[in-house]
């Protein structure tokens, strides 16, 4: 999400960026330093696609709609969930409408042998009984934590659920992880919407949200997009997991990430940033060049042993709502990759410390494991709300937020 004080307009809008073969060219020219640092970082937009072949970027995504079951949990007992299946020759994804959800992603590895690298659940009802790991969810009205939920707008406070050691973490009790969204059809892909009402959980302002998933050739672009009827807090992101060897299919420790950030923001006990922005030089936290995630991530540091493990923002290099590269991960023996770019000003990086070995069975039929996933949720920093210095997550009425991921897969041989 890209906010900006200097209202209304907003950096990030979709409007300013355009698309060419599903590579973003950027109107905005980085300077020579920056163009430099990332050529050594090896980060490159959709890095990958040569491996992957011919893909047919000029060739719509099939897009089916198909009943995923009806719920039988809480006030939308009786509903239809739908899921939209999106295919090219590059990837099958499917998303379903409760809680907006990216339930898989069928990509191939080096030998061409596809598998789901996402993890989830086989069922709706599986979705309805898990309220701890937001498998796939946009999760919001606030992605993310806020201290004691509590939080100031205009000098009036305003108080949401806590749900988390005390704290509010992704958008309360009832987020928007757990409701049904509105959803139809458009090119490449499936648009949703959901209107949150004034004083739902607590935030101030009817918010209509849409999150768009669109699908071209290795790239899996989210757009998001909001508007609100009075001043309140936003932080939409998404909270899929991956396993780059295949969903169920052991820990993540062995795959190696990139992370393009020289800072990151350090959390208290109960996962709320301190305020500080330190380096990452010379700690755990510094993936500027590539790492195996399980070769320190039990090093002895307060951090990891606050988290059990990675679960911090990263505070990404480049500016806030412009296009960058966040992050790039590598599955040693599939080859699979995954680069994540973003125009948030920040990731979390979360290693499933809080995955229960054997807890859950996945979509493929195999019992997942502690760390058996990774997520990459693009965000303005957690608790933005109580600290003034951080990216705001004002939106006011008459503006509109506007916000892209992209997802690209390919492989390395």
């Amino acid at each position: 999400m890209a906010l900006q004080k200097n209202y209304p307009k907003y950096t990030a809008s979709v409007t300013q960026q355009h698309w060419c073969h599903g590579i973003l060219q950027r109107r905005s020219t980085w300077g020579r330093k920056e163009r430099k640092r990332m050529k050594m970082l090896g980060m490159v937009v959709a890095i990958g696609r040569v491996a992957m072949g011919s893909l047919g970027g000029n060739v719509q995504a099939e897009v089916t709609k198909a009943p995923f079951g009806t719920t039988t949990v809480g006030e939308h007992t009786g509903k239809q969930v739908d899921v939209y299946t999106l295919k090219d020759a590059a990837l099958e994804v499917k998303v379903i409408t409760l809680g907006a959800r990216l339930m898989a992603v069928n990509a191939p590895d080096k030998n061409g042998k596809k598998a789901d690298v996402v993890l989830g659940h086989p069922d709706l009802a599986g979705y309805e009984a898990d309220r701890d790991t937001y498998f796939g969810a946009v999760v919001g009205r606030y992605g993310n934590r806020i201290a004691k939920g509590q939080f100031t707008i205009d000098g009036k406070q305003y108080d949401v659920p806590v749900n988390n050691n005390g704290q509010s973490l992704h958008g309360g009790l009832e987020g928007f992880d757990n409701r049904i969204w509105s959803a139809k059809q458009i090119p490449d892909g499936v648009e949703m919407t959901l209107v949150s009402p004034d004083g739902d959980q607590g935030y101030p302002g009817t918010l209509t949200a849409h999150v768009r998933y669109t699908l071209k050739g290795p790239d899996l672009r989210i757009d998001y997009s909001a508007t609100t009827d009075k001043a309140t807090v936003l932080n939409l992101t998404n909270h899929a997991y991956f396993n780059l060897a295949g969903e169920g299919n052991g820990t993540i420790l062995d795959e190696k990430i990139t992370i393009n950030a020289d800072r990151y923001t350090p959390v208290s006990s109960v996962l709320i940033p301190t305020g500080d922005l330190p380096s990452v030089a010379g700690t755990p936290f510094d993936f500027r060049t590539p790492h195996v995630i399980g070769e320190r991530i039990e090093a002895e540091n307060e951090q990891l042993k606050i988290a059990g493990g990675y679960d911090h923002n990263w505070v990404l290099n480049g500016p806030n709502g412009t296009m960058k590269m966040a992050a790039k991960v590598v599955d040693p023996k599939s080859g699979r990759t995954l680069t994540v770019s973003t125009t948030e000003p920040g990731v979390q990086f979360y290693t499933g410390n809080f995955i229960k070995d054997g807890a859950i069975t996945g979509t493929g039929g195999q019992a997942y494991v502690r760390r058996g996933g990774f997520c990459l949720e693009t965000q303005h920093y957690p608790d933005s709300p109580n600290h003034p210095a951080f990216p705001s997550t004002l939106l006011q009425p008459g503006q509109t937020m506007h916000s892209t991921t992209v997802f690209s897969f390919g492989v390395e041989k």
